[in-house]
């Protein structure tokens, strides 16, 4: 299984799209057999589910992500888990034993009208580790 993980330092971004960085995890019976950091390579719509499943991807592990880029990627066949911070490695430990819970999506963009490219700021609380 690829993991995608929104990545901001050594964090799990609190919002998808707008990440620095994507942690590509490869794991196989609870052991990461690969990782790599990439850039994220921009938010226009519906790139991401392409750009991602393209390079096997089949899970999404982040803080926030609106329901039209939820929907995108469950089109691509890749399940999307939402609600999830702290740091990646003990995200991975989590994800590995399969105690990784998901939560409500920390981004709340309203009605969708004024997210995504045109919306600069998020309504997830802001966390020190971001910045």
């Amino acid at each position: 299984m690829k993991v995608a993980i929104s990545t901001d330092g050594q964090h799990v971004s609190p919002h998808f799209g707008r990440c620095h960085y994507f942690t590509i995890v490869e794991m196989e019976e609870g052991k990461v057999l690969s990782r790599e950091i990439i850039n994220n390579p921009g938010h226009a719509p519906a790139f991401l589910p392409q750009f991602l499943s393209e390079k096997g991807v089949s899970c999404i592990i982040a803080g926030g992500m609106g329901g039209r880029a939820e929907g995108l990627f469950s089109e691509q066949g890749i399940e999307t888990i939402v609600g999830v911070s702290g740091r990646i490695d003990e995200v991975l430990d989590e994800l590995a034993k399969g105690t990784l819970k998901a939560g409500e999506s920390l981004c709340k963009p309203g009605s969708g009208r004024g997210y995504g490219v045109e919306k600069n700021k998020c309504d997830h609380p802001e966390h020190p580790h971001n910045h």
